[in-house]
């Protein structure tokens, strides 16, 4: 058996310590797999004193994780911090310029920096591993650029963050409303303290831009995905999808678009049928479909977060360096990535739902038809429900196929009606079949 591999941990949150359980309690088995064993030689944190929950007395420690990335005894660093500056950024910066290997969980700095990393780092031989950044325990970045590798992936489709998934689940089951679903979700761990990250789609969009670089070849682009969150959708949009025969899913979607030959990049609350699989997934569990020319699609189902998930994908990244296995970071030499226009949102085309509370006095519907039809924005089907205590009513539609240019002008025009209680709240409707 070869000499161990040397790793040196940068943060020993949730995740960290969950590394160093992983290593100790399957350590035999790993190393029958990489052919040999893995020592942790150097650690960094905060809190020096803090128990968590392994055994680390062996490893030297370091105040300062960029200091350790330069100077620890050390094969790989494994940056467990977070956040696309600051200390992280430090951190894997040095650990590539001082000839070590960086294993990360970091999604946003991969989003914000990932190709000048991966240049950086494939300069120079090195492995950029990042599995853990993307959807948790599930190995979708290994299936993509390897599994799939000879595949034209066609659309990626994903619920990539357990956050918003487990609200939305849990408001359809209960019928409570999305700040009450919150608090729970903060109350067990599930969203952070300050929430916006998840809920406002934030989270969701930095794993697609990386996703969409590996499944299609092009540079990581955060500032081209459209990004909505979840803040918005009441437990009423909830029920009346119901009615409609539809579920409310958060999802990323990326595929080519064939007019222009650029990228779409969306993260948004939408409507899907019940039948198709991302519907299914539920509480705070993370799905990505992936399509492809000749393998159809592939379902990939798991625990998105969490210590035994995502350690669980960074020890598979060591392992691959353990082993000598190594591929591009992105699937291809980072410096054949292409730079792919973006298609705005506004040239979208497809169903919608549109929910409107209005006054309840004649003539009302007559002028949303009327501006609709000027739009040219096609109503398919409509409900009107319930009265409030002041009278108002809420008028929901379902719109035929048209471009999101058109609705938007329509709602805009609508919006100015003094008839409407509140601003318009409009939904994609999702063809995933």
């Amino acid at each position: 058996m070869s000499a161990p591999l040397k790793i040196a941990i940068a943060g020993l949150g949730t995740v960290g310590a969950g590394v160093a359980k992983v290593l100790a309690s399957n350590g035999a088995a790993i190393a029958a797999r990489c052919g040999r064993t893995i020592a942790i030689t150097a650690v960094s944190a905060r809190d020096k004193k803090k128990d968590r929950g392994a055994d680390l007395s062996a490893a030297k420690w370091f105040d300062d994780a960029a200091d350790m990335a330069a100077n620890a005894d050390a094969h790989v660093i494994v940056e467990l911090i977070g956040g696309s500056e600051g200390a992280a950024r430090k951190t894997v910066e040095a650990a590539l310029a001082r000839g070590r290997h960086v294993v990360t969980a970091n999604k946003a700095l991969l989003a914000h920096h990932g190709v000048a990393l991966a240049k950086t780092a494939e300069a120079a031989n090195l492995v950029l591993g990042y599995e853990a950044a993307v959807a948790g325990g599930i190995p979708i970045i290994k299936a993509l650029r390897e599994g799939l590798a000879g595949n034209t992936i066609t659309r990626l489709t994903g619920i990539l963050n357990g956050t918003c998934n487990y609200i939305l689940s849990t408001m359809r089951a209960t019928g409570r409303q999305f700040a009450d679903v919150l608090k729970e979700a903060q109350d067990l761990g599930y969203a952070e303290a300050d929430p916006a990250f998840d809920i406002d789609g934030i989270d969701a969009a930095h794993k697609l831009a990386i996703l969409t670089s590996v499944a299609f070849g092009t540079e990581v682009n955060i500032k081209s995905v459209h990004a909505e969150g979840i803040r918005n959708v009441s437990s009423l949009d909830i029920q009346y999808a119901e009615e409609f025969g539809y579920r409310i899913k958060l999802l990323g979607l990326a595929e080519r678009d064939p007019k222009t030959g650029g990228v779409v990049q969306r993260v948004y609350p939408c409507l899907i049928k019940p039948e198709v699989p991302l519907a299914r997934v539920d509480g705070v569990f993370n799905a990505v479909v992936a399509e492809g020319d000749f393998v159809g699609k592939s379902v990939y189902e798991g625990r998105g977060a969490g210590a035994g998930p995502t350690a669980s994908a960074v020890v598979a990244d060591i392992m691959d360096i353990a082993a000598g296995r190594r591929v591009p970071t992105f699937g291809i030499p980072a410096t054949q990535l292409k730079a792919l226009p973006s298609v705005p949102v506004e040239q979208h085309e497809g169903e919608y739902y549109v929910r409107l509370l209005v006054v309840d006095r004649p003539g009302v519907f007559a002028d949303i038809a009327g501006v609709f039809r000027d739009e040219s924005v096609s109503m398919e089907s409509v409900l009107q429900r319930g009265r409030t205590e002041k009278s108002d009513v809420n008028v929901v539609i379902i719109t035929h196929e048209t471009q999101e240019a058109n609705l938007l002008r329509a709602l805009k025009r609508l919006q100015a009606n003094a008839a409407l209680v509140e601003p318009p709240h409009m939904m994609r409707i999702e063809d995933l079949g």
